[in-house]
């Protein structure tokens, strides 16, 4: 009686591989703090605070928390912010957020998207597939009507100097974040 050859189950699938492998691309070394981390903010519907990731992977915490200290847990949102894995925004509260830089088909990071927080309850959503483009007012209308109206003055007086609009996108460099500000439909 001959044995047929024992069917063997493929390895279980690494949950973590994802992680693991955006670590070990930008240069890091691939810790149970990192992964843990980014699998939070992976499942976080937004940015999130360092509080609130701190509070997920507490001793103890609810959903099973790993243990991790808060300055650890800081400690590796600094780094991987740094490393490009995440993204940094400060909506005005001096509390900063954190989430996954999203990254297009071929590895490349994805622009940067805009964010909306409600000034009512605070809620921060991201704005991602809206482009917003600044361009200058239109004459006569707001700052465009202050500036033309200082000119004038300068005019008058070439002591005082006016601003123009060139000199204005000059100075601003590059925008490197657009918050929108309002009210979000659960609080209108």
């Amino acid at each position: 009686m001959s044995r047929s050859p024992r069917r063997q189950n493929p390895p279980p699938a690494d949950p973590f591989a994802a992680a693991r492998a955006t670590i070990r691309e930008a240069g890091l070394r691939c810790t149970p703090a990192r992964i843990a981390v980014l699998e939070r903010l992976a499942e976080a519907p937004g940015p999130a605070t360092h509080a609130e990731i701190a509070a997920l992977l507490a001793p103890g915490a609810k959903g099973g928390g790993f243990g991790i200290d808060k300055a650890t847990v800081y400690r590796n949102l600094v780094e991987l912010t740094d490393a490009g894995i995440l993204s940094r925004i400060e909506v005005g509260d001096h509390v900063w957020r954190f989430e996954l830089r999203k990254r297009g088909s071929d590895g490349s990071v994805a622009a940067d998207h805009p964010h909306f927080v409600c000034t009512e309850c605070g809620a921060v959503s991201c704005l991602e597939g809206v482009e917003v483009t600044l361009s200058p007012h239109p004459e006569g209308s707001g700052a465009a009507a202050a500036g033309r109206d200082a000119r004038r003055a300068a005019r008058r007086d070439p002591r005082k100097e006016a601003p123009r609009a060139a000199d204005s996108r000059r100075r601003i460099g590059s925008v490197s974040q657009v918050l929108l500000k309002g009210r979000c439909k659960g609080c209108d």
